[in-house]
């Protein structure tokens, strides 16, 4: 299961990301939209989204330091969750441009229940991801972060209180 949501969260923003950066003009259209930032502040959010969302896709993917790019993963969907909430609260009817696109559009064509839906579950996965980061073919786990057996069970600072890491999907095929 860790394996998966580590692949899967890596794969969304990895996608995310690609899309934006090769068209920077639409990404600066889609941020400008939410209407929540200064002027000054929207080219350079549209700058560093797509390649905040490319770090945060390589890292997961190849599996270092997971709990903290999860955290920083839960902690941007939420911003991203709000900025849809509070788009559809204010009656705006724009596209949330999450994978592309962006910008104003009919409210006909406004999908903010099913773009909440869709990003609320890749905070589950990034949460899942910060509850139990250790997952197989990953850096982490090679480089052995917190591995049972070295007087650790959950973390590296030896806490038995915490959860077992999920290094084998075994465990999850298991439950």
């Amino acid at each position: 299961m860790g394996t998966l949501a580590r692949l899967g969260l890596a794969a969304v923003w990895l996608v995310s990301g690609a899309v934006k950066i090769s068209d920077t003009g639409q990404t600066f259209i889609a941020v400008k939209a939410y209407d929540v930032l200064p002027s000054g502040l929207v080219e350079p959010v549209a700058t560093a989204m797509p390649l905040l969302e490319l770090l945060l896709g390589v890292l997961l993917l190849i599996g270092v330091g997971t709990r903290w790019v999860a955290g920083a993963s839960g902690l941007l969907l939420l911003v991203l969750i709000a900025a849809i909430v509070q788009s559809w609260a204010r009656g705006l009817t724009i596209d949330c441009g999450c994978f592309g696109g962006g910008g104003q559009i009919s409210a006909d064509q406004t999908q903010y229940p099913q773009e909440i839906a869709r990003d609320t579950g890749f905070f589950l996965l990034a949460l899942w991801l910060m509850i139990r980061p250790r997952t197989l073919f990953s850096l982490d786990g090679w480089l052995g972060k917190g591995s049972a057996g070295k007087g650790s069970v959950g973390n590296e600072s030896g806490n038995s209180a915490a959860p077992a890491d999920d290094y084998s999907d075994e465990k999850a095929a298991s439950l």
